[in-house]
């Protein structure tokens, strides 16, 4: 019986080839958006997920309150001295490892590399986090001060086949590390990547930070600190008792400013969003949208499939007829059509397969992920793919069935079938939640646009053109200002400005401001930002005064009290207007002074965040960045220029360097991606929308052959019967796009409120994503309708 069924499905998808080829086509495309996504869906979701103790693995994050109770500062860092504590406090936990991000210059003989993710590491990191050693032994491997691990990659970059257990690495041209093991890198799918972990007892060395530092420096919050819980453990049980145990070792009042909580290391990757991240992280949140635009595709390929068989009903209903007379039962015909749909799926399926190898590149290129086809041969993956392929072959094909195999034989043979056909109120709603579908997906597509757009053109209150960054460091035996008069000396240079951090960048350090309140100074109410600078850093980013002055070589207290606010500083502080606040006492930290100058607001940080209180002052041991504003005439010549005295002065560095508007569009990677996905896709399901209404629109004309012909002869012209076959689905597309805009503009106005300044969403939006629309059925729809008008009436009517 069951090959009987496959024959008659094998022989009606060959009769009918062009919509074999129209179902075909649809369901492979939105399988192959459906599986490509889920592959990225799934690879998103694995974050972490290889460390054999994951589920019990978390870390400690330190938030900062301000004085009112909310959050100033949330950090996925904590302050050296924790760790040891909360493994001495709460015997519990079994273990307690910090990782300190120590970059900086590695040399071995000729090879010289400035190197990022290098970490120091506590010698218990291999009992929390599964790494896999290759050389060495990790139980012992950094034990010892100046150990270093190198990963096979880094390992082979330095020593290339040589064995690099006991090479010597010289560091920061200062120390000299011993290789002590070789590891395999992180898989992709890790919230952090290191390269290199170099002993933590190293950190005791007052060259390199300082075993008192580690002890009781509270300020410093830059260790990641992870803790191993027991298993069934509630980690609540520690964030409850957190509060109590800041009060007893920070200080009494510890806790109405700090706070202390946990996050699982599987929930780092897509559902930690704080200001100090080791790597920037996913989210959850566009999981939830392409997992859902997976599913739309995917449904909007079921209905094409579903619309097209029932539309094909008035050529099947007499067989449906004849087989019910000859004795057919009907949960027989509906295995008959259910068979048909899923064979139609499963050669889908095969076409989405070869998709799908022809389209990962390009996904992986949008997302800079490495996805890989093998990801689908996972037995439990194939599983689900063969399971979701075959559920979508019964969902597709269960409506047809259940509508065919429901004619009565005598309905059938006196012709009522087609009639009621015209009339298909479900096939209506299906169309129309289709193109609802695709018209929130090119609403979407055309606001993340418009903000992308509004972000681009956004004045951020500074140049970010043409300004080269550079890591200079801050070493004392080196003559800045000798340096900065040598690269000026080109006239392709234009300012040269330092910095302790650099635009585009979060500003993660802060005082307590203090102000005059009566005759004495009281600590401020809200939290200001640090920001160390010199002379040059304001002329550098051509940043506007409000008011008063820049820093300035002529006033020699400038660089030991001298303070240069932003306009939002001065306004949270109580100044009505930025004149009011130069020449008055300002205290910040442990330096006393006064306010020198008011810039005007600059967007430091990207526009996800609101412009912070700043304050600048000159701490010239602080200031690690260099910014090199270069004229925009001859970009080749001012990087040479700067390559050669960057040469001279540090013969032992290697050269790197950054352009500003680079880093900028890295702070809107995530939504320049999402604008991309959203654009393809809304275009993938008006394509597969229009295909299926493309086969609509032929089987309506075949249904109105006769009609067609009668009007003619009546004297119809070929617009009037156009504009008539043309109309129904025209209404249908109006139905989906009055459906489709209040709930994209819901989805987008959630959207642009995580960021502080956006577009807002305009009528042009929608009208574009209906002209779209209207424009795009209506060319499907007059194809063959206009074919259906010029047909002769004698042939039509005789056809009949």
């Amino acid at each position: 019986m069951f090959r009987n069924y496959i024959k008659i499905a094998l022989r009606n998808l060959l009769k009918h080839k062009t919509f074999s080829f129209i179902n075909i086509s649809g369901v492979a495309i939105g399988l192959a958006c459906f599986l490509l996504l889920s592959l990225y869906v799934k690879d998103e979701l694995s974050y972490d997920r290889y460390h054999a103790n994951a589920d019990r693995i978390y870390r400690l994050n330190r938030t900062f309150l301000s004085k009112d109770g909310t959050e100033s500062l949330r950090l996925g860092h904590a302050a050296p001295p924790f760790g040891p504590l909360v493994k001495q406090d709460f015997p519990e936990v079994e273990q307690v490892v910090r990782l300190l991000e120590f970059g900086g210059l590695m040399q071995y003989g000729e090879n010289v590399y400035n190197e990022e993710n290098v970490f120091t590491a506590e010698p218990n990191i291999f009992k929390v986090f599964s790494f896999k050693v290759t050389q060495g032994n990790p139980d012992k491997a950094l034990e010892n001060p100046f150990s270093v691990m190198f990963s096979r990659p880094m390992a082979e970059k330095y020593f290339g086949k040589e064995n690099p257990i006991g090479k010597i690495i010289r560091l920061e041209n200062q120390f000299n590390c011993t290789v002590t093991g070789v590891f395999e890198p992180l898989p992709s799918q890790s919230h952090f990547h290191p390269q290199a972990l170099i002993s933590f007892s190293t950190l005791n060395d007052d060259r390199v930070y300082g075993a008192e530092g580690l002890r009781s420096n509270w300020g410093n919050n830059s260790f990641s600190t992870f803790l191993l819980l027991p298993k069934n453990y509630d980690p609540q049980k520690l964030v409850k008792a957190f509060p109590a145990f800041q009060n007893r070792h920070v200080d009494p009042k510890a806790s109405t400013y700090s706070v202390l909580n946990l996050t699982k290391l599987t929930d780092i990757h897509l559902k930690s969003h704080l200001d100090s991240e080791i790597e920037a992280n996913g989210d959850i949140q566009y999981v939830y949208l392409f997992s859902a635009i997976a599913i739309f595709i995917l449904i909007i390929a079921c209905i094409n499939y579903m619309n097209l068989a029932t539309a094909r009903s008035a050529t099947r209903a007499k067989e449906v007829g004849m087989r019910k007379v000859i004795g057919a039962v009907r949960h027989q015909l509906v295995r008959q059509f259910l068979s048909e749909s899923i064979l139609l799926v499963f050669v889908s399926l095969f076409f989405a397969m070869v998709l799908i190898v022809l389209c990962l590149p390009v996904l992986n290129n949008f997302t800079q992920k490495q996805l890989s086809f093998n990801a689908l041969l996972d037995p439990v993956f194939l599983c689900i793919v063969l399971g979701i392929t075959l559920f979508t072959g019964l969902i597709a094909g269960s409506y047809p069935a259940f509508f065919m195999t429901s004619f009565q034989p005598l309905s059938v043979f006196k012709g009522r079938i087609a009639s009621a056909l015209k009339n298909g109120k479900l096939r209506q709603g299906l169309v129309v939640t289709q193109f609802a579908i695709a018209v929130v997906l090119i609403i979407c597509t055309a606001v993340v646009y418009s903000q992308m757009k509004y972000v681009k053109n956004y004045k951020l209150g500074y140049s970010k053109d043409q300004i080269v960054l550079l890591r200079a460091g801050s070493d004392s035996t080196v003559n800045y200002e000798s340096l900065k008069q040598q690269l000026k000396a080109s006239s392709s240079i234009v300012e040269v400005g330092r910095s302790s951090r650099i635009p585009s960048g979060r500003l993660l350090d802060s005082w307590e401001a203090y102000v005059m309140k009566g005759d004495s100074m009281a600590p401020a109410d809200i939290g200001v930002k640090s920001l160390s600078v010199d002379e040059d850093f304001i002329p550098a980013y051509q940043i506007e005064m409000a008011a008063g002055r820049n820093f300035s070589r002529a006033y020699s207290t400038d660089k030991t009290n001298g303070f240069i606010l932003n306009e939002t500083a001065v306004k949270l502080l109580g100044w009505k207007n930025p004149a009011d606040a130069v020449g008055a006492r300002f205290g910040y930290g442990e330096i006393r002074g006064q306010i020198v100058g008011v810039t005007k607001d600059y967007h430091f940080e990207s526009l996800h965040q609101k412009v912070a209180p700043i304050a600048m002052f000159a701490q010239t041991d602080r200031l690690g960045w260099m910014s090199v504003h270069i004229s925009g005439g001859n970009v080749k010549e001012a990087l040479a220029h700067i390559e050669s005295v960057w040469q001279k002065q540090f013969p032992e560095r290697p050269f790197t360097y950054e352009f500003l508007d680079q880093k900028f569009g890295i702070l809107y990677a995530t939504e320049q991606t999402q604008q991309l996905l959203f654009g393809v896709f809304s275009g993938i399901a008006i394509f597969i929308s229009c295909m299926g209404l493309l086969g609509l629109s032929m089987f309506m004309a075949e249904i109105r052959t006769k009609e067609i012909g009668v009007r003619k002869v009546l004297g119809a012209s070929v617009t009037s019967l156009v504009v008539m076959l043309s109309n129904d689905f025209l209404k249908l597309v109006l139905v989906a796009i009055v459906i489709a805009s209040p709930i994209a503009w819901y989805a987008m106005d959630s959207w642009l409120q995580d960021f502080a300044y956006h577009t807002k969403i305009s009528w042009g939006v929608f009208a574009f994503a209906a002209a779209i629309s209207i424009v795009i059925a209506l060319f499907t729809i007059s194809f063959q309708s206009i074919k259906a008008a010029l047909m002769n009436p004698v042939k039509s009517l005789k056809s009949e």
